[in-house]
């Protein structure tokens, strides 16, 4: 697991405010920032290798089964392309999320190599790439989810949205759906405050390696 410079804010996940969640969100927005264009371009690399040992056993099986719906990185987030290139080589059907409204859950349309993406209205944020309308809209197996920030058990910070938490629950409630971060090792921070609502991720990618949370979500019954 990659070590990380000490934090602002608890030692604990609970009894943090909201704008706790704001400063470490910037703690770590500041650490991605920092890095240089080539420094993100071998981490992007690095993290691709760690995400495809983790699918690959779990959901591709050497035959490219699984739909895995990654995102269009968006400023400085990390690339997908590199783990999109071995994903498309291991024969898994790609997906990418479309933003339908601010308060609920994302859909998700097929990503085909050679179709160009076009602009898609992101609530809050500069437009997000998708798959044109005519795509057909697929029901993923995993999703590959962007991090703003993250710590060893799991849990996440995004953009304050909200998108993938009521994603992954309707997901979950229907079918066995997991989630892996992506993103860069410097991101990490030592404990982020959780809330009900929040939905785990089953493990972490980074360029320093794959991280599996030390609480995973409970097997249901």
């Amino acid at each position: 697991m990659a070590s990380s410079p000490s934090s602002p804010g608890p030692s604990t996940p609970n009894g943090t405010a909201a704008n706790g969640k704001t400063e470490l969100r910037a703690l770590a927005l500041a650490r991605r920032a920092a890095l240089s264009t080539e420094a993100r371009a071998r981490a992007s690399e690095a993290a691709a290798r760690n995400a495809m040992a983790w699918l690959d056993g779990r959901w591709l099986d050497g035959r490219g089964r699984g739909t895995v719906a990654l995102f269009a990185p968006i400023g400085e987030e990390i690339d997908t392309t590199p783990l999109a290139d071995l994903l498309r080589g291991a024969g898994a059907r790609l997906a990418l999320p479309v933003v339908t409204g601010r308060e609920r859950p994302l859909l998700f349309r097929e990503w085909r190599a050679d179709e160009p993406l076009v602009a898609s209205a992101g609530p809050g944020r500069s437009p997000i790439p998708a798959p044109p309308d005519h795509a057909a809209e697929v029901e993923p197996d995993v999703l590959v989810v962007p991090l703003a920030a993250f710590d060893a058990r799991g849990h996440r910070l995004g953009y304050g949205a909200g998108f993938y938490d009521r994603t992954l629950a309707l997901l979950r409630a229907s079918k066995r759906v997991e989630a892996i971060g992506y993103a860069f090792a410097v991101q990490e921070l030592p404990a982020l405050p959780d809330e009900p609502h929040d939905e785990p991720l089953d493990a972490i990618a980074t360029d320093a390696g794959l991280i599996r949370p030390c609480d995973p979500r409970p097997a249901e019954d």
